[in-house]
């Protein structure tokens, strides 16, 4: 079932969202060489119980972080490790929930470390692009496919792939609901968007292929050629007045990295 929700219910996800926001604006500025994933995820941690929400991911199906921090080849769910210390050049993603007042927010961004310019930088940029391509879409009257294709059409041509094993979700009371929300599509295909559907919309795209392998920790997803990949994710709700980004802070311009 695909939950609708109220004006009401989306101020309360918008709530949650925002603490999603600001603890990924507290940890743009520590991205940097020389510190670990493990500080960054402790960090995120500190900032969510701070703001009176719990992390989402902690304990999740077994899950024993408050972030995901996948690095380089990896796709998502890595675990943050203090062994993980990050070098000039390094992609990371960043992936990160809580809840607050029964409500999640989930949101999802790609960094390099001590570098803006290179084949990271652009697969970064183009994820980051390629998120605000399927926002765009996300109106009353259009499908789930509408949203894949979006993404997928923005990023093939540039000779990236769209990760297939991973897909965006619903969000709200739980942290994963329906619909799944694939970053691939044909134009009016699957469910129609409607007013109050809150969906968490998240491309993993691989500079290579789009095949995944999972580590033997049962969690970590990398590419399956090593080469690299990003990930952006943003929780947003579809109203009559088009898409409201929850995940963003209001403060920011729309479509800044």
């Amino acid at each position: 079932m695909i939950n609708l929700r109220t004006p009401d219910e989306i101020k309360r996800l918008f709530e949650a969202a925002q603490i999603v926001a600001e603890v990924h604006e507290g940890l743009r500025d520590l991205v940097k060489p020389g510190i670990s994933t493990l500080e960054l995820d402790q960090i995120a941690e500190d900032l969510i119980l701070k703001r009176g929400a719990k992390p989402s991911f902690k304990g999740y199906n077994g899950f024993p972080f408050t972030s995901c921090m996948s690095l380089n080849e990896q796709i998502v769910h890595g675990f943050p490790s203090k062994k993980t210390i990050l070098k000039v050049g390094d992609l990371i993603s960043i992936d990160l929930g809580a809840v607050y007042k029964g409500w999640h927010g989930d949101a999802a961004r790609s960094y390099v470390a001590g570098d803006i310019a290179g084949e990271a930088a652009d697969l970064v940029r183009a994820t980051h692009e390629s998120l605000w391509k399927a926002i765009e879409v996300m109106v009353p009257g259009n499908h789930l496919g509408d949203i894949g294709h979006a993404v997928q059409s923005h990023v093939e041509p540039l000779g990236y792939s769209v990760v297939r094993d991973f897909v965006g979700h619903g969000i709200g009371r739980k942290l994963h609901e329906e619909p799944q929300v694939p970053n691939y599509g044909i134009p009016g295909r699957g469910v129609k968007l409607r007013p109050g559907m809150v969906l968490a919309v998240e491309p993993m795209i691989n500079a290579g292929s789009y095949e995944v392998k999972i580590l033997k920790d049962g969690w970590t997803a990398v590419t399956f050629d090593g080469k690299l990949s990003a990930h952006w994710e943003h929780d947003v709700a579809i109203t009559e007045n088009g898409p409201k980004v929850l995940s963003l802070l209001e403060n920011n311009s729309a479509k800044q990295i």
